[in-house]
């Protein structure tokens, strides 16, 4: 199976290229922008194979993506690309908009244009897998999942770029006939993600000395899904899926943010007891919370385990401390990111607004 995904140098592309050409049979096409959050030496260890190739551009410059396709003849397309990180979407959404949408929607009318003129026996069973978040729906009480029938309200420029996004796939399904599946995650974690996000954000100030900063009372809630547990998903959602259809990936490990940064806490401090903080509370600060902050989300995976067979493999635990220890073992992949790309500045504080 042939497969362009775009997004590929991505946190979670980058795991989905990593495994797919780790498989019999697959080929695959990385097409990504290299924005700040891309970093091609996550895919070092792919690099040299045969079945792997790269293609640095813009999913938003249509002409060159048809050609990419018209050249690889891809069998399916996952679609990761897309500005990712809520705090950013506050600070500057138009990038936003642009990649999550209107980069939708060119990889789409490539798509549909490139689909309609396979054979039939092609058409049959070729594939346009849109990866998405469970932010989609917005923000739970404290009860309740989210299901692939839970309504979509999304509240920051973030999930309101995926959730017009996902209207587009389902759109051009329905109206043009492009066989598509929709995923909606939890929270990711695990090795080689940016370090802006709330894990290895946390670790790394741990690492250096500093104060570990949580927004509000720390007591909103994440559901907590480890990469290559994701990854295993998507390729399951691609092969077995069933067009048309939606599906929620979660990793079943619901936690308060305060709860998460305090377990970061206790592994790094037994790893390397030497750290600058004696104590959890000595460590951490509470800051000024994000705007709009959605309270909790946790999705409930049952068709996912019903119809596809997937649970996954890690529990949380197990996960984080791999990734802690992945992160103290490897300085030489995220020290000349905090040197050139992010230092670890607050984002998303809705810029003029002061933290607390």
């Amino acid at each position: 199976m042939k497969v362009i995904v775009t997004g590929g140098a991505g946190f979670i592309g980058s795991a989905v290229c990593r495994l797919m050409t780790g498989l019999k049979g697959y080929e695959v096409l990385n097409i990504d922008k290299l924005t700040y959050a891309g970093d091609l030496r996550t895919l070092a260890s792919i690099s040299a194979r045969d079945n792997y190739h790269f293609a640095h551009q813009d999913i938003c410059n249509r002409d060159a993506i048809a050609k990419l396709f018209d050249e690889f003849q891809p069998d399916a397309v996952m679609h990761l690309a897309a500005e990712s990180h809520v705090d950013r979407s506050i600070d500057g959404p138009a990038d936003f908009i642009q990649t999550n949408v209107v980069g939708t929607f060119t990889l789409l009318d490539v798509a549909r244009a490139y689909f309609e003129k396979l054979s039939a026996g092609r058409r049959a069973t070729f594939r346009f897998h849109h990866i998405s978040t469970d932010e989609v729906y917005g923000s739970l009480g404290s009860e309740g999942l989210f299901t692939e029938e839970t309504a979509y309200a999304p509240t920051s420029p973030y999930s309101a770029s995926k959730a017009s996004s996902d209207h587009l796939v389902q759109a051009w399904h329905h109206t043009y006939g492009l066989p598509i599946v929709i995923s909606n995650c939890s929270n990711n974690y695990g090795p080689f993600q940016f370090p802006e996000k709330l894990i290895p954000l946390m670790v790394l100030n741990l690492l250096h000395g500093r104060k570990l900063p949580v927004y509000g009372d720390g007591l909103n809630t994440r559901d907590w899904l480890h990469v290559e547990d994701h990854a295993e998903a998507l390729v399951k959602i691609l092969t077995e899926g069933r067009i048309g259809e939606k599906y929620n990936v979660g990793g079943c490990n619901e936690l308060t943010n305060i709860d998460v940064v305090k377990r970061i806490f206790d592994i790094v401090r037994a790893i390397i007891p030497d750290i600058a903080f004696d104590s959890f509370d000595g460590a951490v600060t509470y800051v000024k919370d994000r705007p709009g902050h959605d309270w909790r989300y946790a999705i409930d995976p049952t068709k996912m385990q019903n119809e596809l067979g997937w649970k996954p493999k890690y529990d949380f635990e197990t996960g984080l401390r791999q990734t802690i220890e992945w992160y103290v073992n490897n300085r030489a992949w995220w020290e000349p990111i905090l040197q050139n790309k992010y230092a670890g500045e607050r984002l998303g504080s809705a810029k003029g607004q002061a933290d607390a």
